[in-house]
């Protein structure tokens, strides 16, 4: 039998890197919602042995060494709890996820880049309140002019997201792959319907 979990290990060496395991705070919330909090299996697993986190869900497949047989963990929650930071760290990324992934002047999803509403060219500035989403046609058009000589509006005004602002507006858009056994983690502190 271990030969063949050997040989299918050869044939397939991906196959171990598809188990990520979904990581919570002490207060059993994700780190993050997005991206989502993942660690590759062998951390899960590294962390479980190190006992800074508990395993709380396992996958259907196992790994093993001469001597252990452990199967690999899909939920992990950390010990002591770390606290959230306060500060949102100003990237393409969460500029796009506080633009919900959206042209900031028509509206158009996919294909994005930034622009500086008033342009570097005039004296903007690389900030929160001055850089948009923008998808690849609205930039070229409007280039190093101002928003009146494009005849441009903002769908919203451009201004520094908090970081509850951007967990909650993470929430929003999940990733391509959530594991069953992740799903009770990840919303179970959303405010319920009535």
């Amino acid at each position: 039998m271990q030969a063949d979990f050997r040989t299918a290990f050869v044939r397939e060496p991906n196959s171990l890197k598809n188990h990520p395991a979904l990581v919570l705070n002490a207060d059993y919330r994700p780190l993050s919602y997005y991206p989502l909090s993942l660690w590759p299996w062998q951390e899960a697993v590294k962390a479980a042995f190190l006992d800074r986190v508990n395993i709380i869900a396992e996958y259907d497949h196992v790994v093993r060494s001469p001597t252990i047989e452990l199967r690999i963990p899909s939920v992990v929650v950390l010990k002591e709890f770390v606290k959230p930071q306060k500060r949102v760290a100003f990237t393409r990324f969460n500029l796009f996820l506080r633009d919900e992934f959206c042209c900031q002047y028509c509206g158009a999803r996919g294909d994005l880049t930034f622009d500086h509403v008033v342009p570097r060219a005039r004296g903007g500035i690389t900030s929160w309140e001055n850089v948009v989403a923008a998808c690849g046609r609205c930039n070229l058009k409007k280039g190093s002019k101002t928003l009146k000589q494009v005849g441009f509006s903002l769908q919203k005004p451009p201004r520094r997201p908090s970081s509850e602002e951007l967990r909650n507006m993470g929430r929003r858009f999940p990733p391509n792959f959530l594991h069953d056994s992740w799903v009770d983690y990840l919303y179970w502190d959303a405010e319920l319907e009535s």
